[in-house]
């Protein structure tokens, strides 16, 4: 099993580039609605509310815009999913300087699917820095269990590569554990392939636990894998087992491997299922239908269900089928990630009970 650290003051820890999401009602396409909803959101908090809903302390490394509305929501938000923040106040600059990133998006309906538009012109969380945060103080004096790396912000801009890099270096020299979800991104890689291949490989070399699908591990890694989609996702379960063999071969400090496996029949029915390899040992579960009311976010939730099951010290067959239930549980919220009232209501999700509870 890994070695969690005993005595820290934050459970998790994640850096992240906080912006807000507005979906329209009903899950209408944008272009024909005019009743949105809006909420908070980045993909590393997504990861890190399991744990703030379930009682973990979670803390956030961000940057804001000085006065904004927007930043004033979003740190209302965090506080409101029972997680802390740090970060430094940039000044705007101008109706054309600073803002939050906007994420708009349509969930999709039956056979017509999901489509999802990203604003980041002038997003303030590029400005991530590694001046701007005491590391010493972090995981040496407050103590970190596990600081969870996304390769959306090791790949955001020169600035958060740096970041991401300096804070797993911290991490490794502080004994705390590292999570490292890759999320290759083409459009974050662009023109930069080479310096942030060096930078994911450095990452990934201290890391405990890599999450990752077959673009994610070829694209970022240059590890060779079965091909990206395709029908029937459970006849390529061998083609996994195969690339992350290759991955642990080429990265033999991590400990713990995994992947999603998704096969969508449609926007509101998926076959959901998961892979990992923990002290050489394969756990799988095969993929089983779920319903989804909004697939965004269930990643993620598959992340932090597995990261919250290593931190209580589950058994890794648990961690996994506790992540497989919160990252099924986060396709049945509106907002793209999930609020589990309990650890009893994960597993029901992981058995299949949807009986009324009273």
């Amino acid at each position: 099993m890994l070695n969690i650290k005993q005595n820290y003051k934050y459970a998790l820890v994640v850096p992240t580039s906080m912006g807000v999401r507005i979906s329209p009602a009903a899950g209408q396409p944008v272009a024909s609605s005019d009743m949105f909803f809006m909420q908070a959101t980045s993909a590393e908090t997504n990861v890190a509310s399991i744990s703030s809903y379930l009682g973990l302390p979670t803390h956030v490394l961000t940057t804001f815009v000085k006065d904004s509305p927007i930043a004033s929501f979003i740190k209302q938000n965090l506080r409101s999913r029972g997680m802390t923040y740090e970060g430094a106040e940039v000044e705007q600059g101008g109706p054309w300087g600073y803002r939050h990133q906007f994420n708009i998006a349509d969930s999709g309906y039956g056979s017509r699917g999901p489509r999802v538009c990203n604003d980041r012109a002038g997003e303030v969380g590029r400005t991530l820095n590694i001046k701007d945060f005491d590391l010493d103080r972090l995981f040496g004096t407050d103590g970190v269990a596990v600081l969870h790396l996304s390769g959306l912000i090791g790949a955001l801009s020169p600035d958060t590569s740096k970041f991401c890099l300096e804070l797993a270096r911290a991490a490794k020299k502080y004994g705390t554990l590292i999570s490292f979800d890759l999320n290759y991104r083409a459009s974050f890689w662009k023109g930069r392939e080479d310096e942030l291949r060096e930078i994911f490989t450095e990452i990934a070399s201290v890391s405990d636990i890599l999450v990752g699908n077959e673009e994610d591990f070829q694209l970022c890694l240059g590890i060779e894998g079965p091909e990206a989609g395709g029908k029937d996702i459970s006849a390529k379960i061998d083609g996994f087992k195969g690339m992350i063999g290759c991955v642990k071969e080429k990265f033999p400090n991590a400990k713990v491997f995994a992947t999603t496996l998704r096969q969508v029949v449609n926007a509101n029915e998926h076959l959901w299922g998961a892979i990992m390899l923990a002290d050489n040992e394969w756990q799988v579960v095969e993929p089983r239908p779920i319903h989804v009311l909004d697939r965004i976010g269930g990643g993620d939730g598959f992340v932090g269900g597995l990261i919250y099951g290593i931190i209580k010290g589950f058994s890794y067959e648990d961690a996994l089928h506790f992540g497989w239930a919160t990252g099924a549980l986060a396709t049945t919220f509106l907002t793209d990630y999930a609020q589990p009232a309990d650890e009893e209501q994960v597993w029901s999700v992981w058995s299949g009970n949807a009986r009324v509870k009273r």
